[in-house]
């Protein structure tokens, strides 16, 4: 017997029959089929994911899903892994195509492999809902947290939650000092203050025993009451 599908049913339930394990066979394809389901993206995004989906439908479906759908199968660990693989490298090519608004929206939930292209973008709100993604962590921060580090990320980094764990300060100021080395730096001095006075007087000294830029390093020595 085969389930029944809307306009027989309502919306809601269509949906509780979408997360089903086991349609009966051919109800997804014909339920892709519904002219209403163009208006309704995320009821898409549940055949596109379902295991049973055959994949020449799967892979007709996904590239007609925006990219938040594409980003909520991506990290959904009960999809299709197939369906993950592919959300992911759809959304890593239309990324570029995005406007501003909606890759601060997508930062929020973007999947680890684009973590990468969302952190060079020039915006630091891009950059800021990156960082608040449920799932970023000190790890993975430190891993992104390389130079040349540029306006938008130190300004999005002082704003967020990682803001004053010691290894992200030890991390930007070494990030800071081979930036200022660079024939371009987009970066100046002042930008490294907030980070050096979230350090105590003897953790100043350590760093700038690290650093290799000369005015960095004696701001540092002179802000832990050091002669330079």
């Amino acid at each position: 017997m085969s389930w029944p599908l809307p306009p027989d049913i309502e919306w809601a339930r269509f949906l509780r029959l979408l997360r089903q394990p086991a349609p009966p066979r051919g109800w997804l394809e014909a339920a892709a089929q519904l002219p209403e389901l163009r208006k309704r993206p995320l009821l898409l995004r549940w055949i596109a994911q379902h295991p049973r989906c055959p994949a020449h439908l799967r892979a007709n479906l996904l590239p007609r899903l925006p990219a938040l759908p594409l980003a909520a199968i991506a990290n959904d660990a009960g999809a299709h892994p197939q369906a993950r693989q592919m959300a992911g490298e759809r959304l890593q090519t239309i990324w570029q195509g995005l406007s501003s608004g909606e890759r601060r929206s997508l930062a929020l939930r973007l999947p680890r492999k684009l973590w990468p292209q969302a952190w060079r973008v020039p915006d630091s709100r891009v950059i800021h809902n990156l960082l608040r993604n449920p799932r970023m962590n000190l790890d993975a921060l430190l891993v992104l947290l390389q130079p040349p580090l540029t306006r938008a990320q130190d300004e999005a980094l002082l704003n967020s939650s990682f803001a004053g764990m010691p290894p992200v300060i030890a991390q930007v100021l070494q990030a800071m000092d081979r930036t200022f080395l660079l024939p371009e730096a987009s970066l100046v001095l002042g930008q490294a203050a907030p980070w050096i006075k979230a350090l105590d007087p003897e953790q100043r000294l350590v760093e700038a025993a690290r650093l290799t830029h000369p005015p960095l390093r004696r701001m540092c020595r002179a802000w832990a009451r050091v002669d330079p």
